[in-house]
C-alpha cells in the first residue's frame, strides 16, 4: 500500500489539459484502424478521444493492446458512420467497428443517473438492490463520462482535434507515482460493478503498482459481491487475471483481499495458513509455468490450467466418496469429476469446449497408472496426452515418491524407439505378474450350477 490513502471525489474533479509538447504520446504508437475511426468521427463533427488503457500504456511507452474511443455519437449515429459497424451488449451500449480481425471498441459518453420515481419504469439505466448496475445507456458530456471512469489512470482522453491529453483526475499524478486509484467513493463504486476490485489488482499487478489505501479498504468485506456477476463474466475476467503474464503474483494478490475465494470456492476451501497444501503448491506451479509460457510466446491453453487448479480438489472429493458410498475407487473420481466441474462453472463458466479438455486429463491421469499389455501404447496415443504428462511432472513435483517415479517411466518411455518400450512394458508386466499373478480364467459366461433337490440337502 502507498502512504496516501486518499480518494479523488467525483465533486472534486478539475480539468488538466496537457498540450501535445508536454506529454509523450504519438500517432505513430496508434494503430491505423483507431486513427480512422478517430478521424472520421471528427471530420462528422463529433468530440473523438482515445480513452482508457490505450492512452495509459502510450505514456508508460508500453504497447496497448487495444485501442477504445469514446465519443459523443450515439451508438446508433456511429452505425451510420460505419458500415462495418455493430452495436452490441444490452448493459452497456457499444459500437464495434471491425477491420477484419482488428475491433476498435466506441463507447458514448455516459452520464449521469437520473432519479427514477419507484413506480416507474427506466429503460435506461437499473441497479440490483446491492447497488449494482444492471443497466447503463445514459448518455452525456465529456465531464460526466470522466466522472463515470473507474480509475484515475484509466481516465485520461486523447484529444484527435488537438492532439492534446484532458485529464479530470489528477490521472498523469497518479501514473508517474505508480498508484491505482479508484474515482469517487470506493465502496459506492464497487457496489455498481463488483468486478472493479479485480481490476484493481490486475492494474496493480500489470504495471508494477500499488493500490492506494482507500481504493483497497473495501475489498476484503465486499469481495462476495462478485457472487453476483454473471459467471459467464467471470470467465473472461479469470483469463485476464491468471494467463496474462503475471498469473503467479495476481492471484497472490487476490488472495489477500479475499477475491481469488469467490472465483474458485473449491480450490479455496484447500487453503491453509502456512500455504502448503497440496492444492496451493499445484496452484504455484502451474501459474509459474503458465506466466512463463507466455513470456517465451509459447500457445497456452485455459482448460490445463483449471484441470491443475483443480486436480486436488477432485481427488479429496473421490476419496471421500468412496469411503462414504462403497463405490470402487474410479466409478467415485468420475462421478467426482463431474460434481467438481458442475460446481466451478457456477461461478467461472467454463465453455464446454476446455470442460471436455479438463475431463480427458484427469481421466488420464487415471490411464498413466495402468501400463501393462497394450495399455502404455494405447494411452501414449492419446490426443491429450502431453497435456496430462505436463500435470503428471507438475504432480511428481507435489506428491514425490511413488507419482515421480511413474513420471519417469513415462518420461522414458516417451524417448525409446519401439524395442525400448515393448521391452520397458514387459518389465512392468513381470512386474504385476510377480505381484498378483493371473487366474485362470474360462472364456465365455459363467455356468450356472444345478440347483440342489431337497433330497441333495
Amino acid at each position: 500500500m502507498n502512504r496516501d490513502g486518499k480518494t479523488r471525489a467525483i465533486e472534486d474533479l478539475k480539468l488538466e489539459v496537457i498540450p501535445r509538447k508536454a506529454h509523450g504520446i504519438s500517432r505513430k504508437g496508434i494503430s491505423e484502424n483507431a486513427l480512422k475511426v478517430l478521424y472520421r468521427l471528427h471530420k462528422a463533427g463529433y468530440e473523438a478521444y482515445l480513452v482508457g488503457g490505450g492512452v495509459r500504456d502510450l505514456l508508460l511507452d508500453r504497447e496497448p493492446k487495444d485501442f477504445d474511443i469514446a465519443t459523443n455519437a450515439t451508438p446508433d449515429e456511429v452505425r451510420k458512420l460505419f458500415r462495418n459497424c455493430r452495436l452490441i451488449g444490452r448493459r452497456f451500449r457499444l459500437a464495434h467497428i471491425l477491420f477484419g480481425r482488428d475491433v476498435i471498441e466506441v463507447a458514448t459518453f455516459r452520464g449521469h443517473h437520473g432519479k427514477s420515481e419507484p413506480d416507474k419504469k427506466d429503460k435506461q439505466t437499473a441497479r440490483s438492490e446491492d447497488g449494482m448496475l444492471l443497466r447503463d445507456n445514459v448518455y452525456g458530456t465529456i465531464d460526466e463520462d470522466a466522472q463515470r471512469r473507474d480509475f484515475t489512470i484509466n481516465g485520461l482522453y486523447y484529444n484527435i482535434a488537438d492532439f492534446s491529453i484532458r485529464d479530470y483526475a489528477l490521472g498523469l499524478d497518479d501514473l508517474n507515482n505508480r498508484i491505482v486509484r479508484l474515482i469517487g467513493d470506493p465502496e459506492t463504486r464497487y457496489r455498481e460493478d463488483p468486478v472493479r476490485m479485480l481490476r484493481a489488482v490486475r492494474f496493480a499487478v500489470k504495471l508494477d503498482m500499488t493500490i492506494n489505501d482507500a481504493t483497497a479498504a473495501p475489498m476484503v468485506e465486499l469481495a462476495p459481491l462478485l457472487q453476483d456477476i454473471p459467471a459467464a463474466r467471470m470467465f473472461e475476467e479469470s483469463l485476464k487475471l491468471l494467463q496474462a503474464g503475471q498469473g503467479l503474483a495476481t492471484y497472490q494478490m487476490l488472495r489477500e483481499y479475499n477475491l481469488f475465494q469467490q472465483l474458485f470456492p473449491a480450490v479455496a476451501a484447500h487453503f491453509t495458513e502456512a500455504q502448503t497444501s497440496q492444492t496451493e503448491q499445484m496452484l504455484e506451479q502451474v501459474l509459474r509455468s503458465t506466466d512463463k509460457r507466455v513470456a517465451n510466446e509459447q500457445r497456452i491453453n485455459p482448460a490445463f490450467l483449471f484441470a491443475a487448479m483443480l486436480w486436488y480438489p477432485l481427488v479429496t472429493r473421490a476419496e471421500e466418496m468412496a469411503f462414504e458410498s462403497g463405490l470402487s475407487y474410479y466409478d467415485a473420481f468420475m462421478v467426482a469429476a463431474s460434481d467438481i466441474v458442475d460446481e466451478q462453472v457456477k461461478t467461472v463458466a467454463i465453455p464446454r469446449r476446455f470442460t471436455a479438455m479438463v475431463r480427458e486429463v484427469w481421466q488420464l491421469q487415471m490411464r498413466m497408472t495402468r501400463r501393462t499389455g497394450a495399455r502404455a501404447f494405447k494411452t501414449l496415443e492419446e490426443k491429450k496426452f502431453r497435456a496430462a504428462f505436463d500435470l503428471l511432472e507438475m504432480r511428481g513435483a507435489v506428491e514425490g515418491d511413488d507419482t515421480e517415479a511413474l513420471c519417469a517411466w513415462w518420461r522414458d518411455f516417451q524417448r525409446a524407439d519401439q524395442g525400448g518400450r515393448q521391452k520397458m512394458v514387459r518389465a512392468i508386466n513381470k512386474v504385476s505378474n510377480t505381484r498378483s499373478p493371473k487366474s485362470r480364467r474360462r472364456k465365455g459366461p459363467p455356468r450356472r450350477r444345478k440347483p440342489q433337490s431337497n433330497s441333495d440337502a
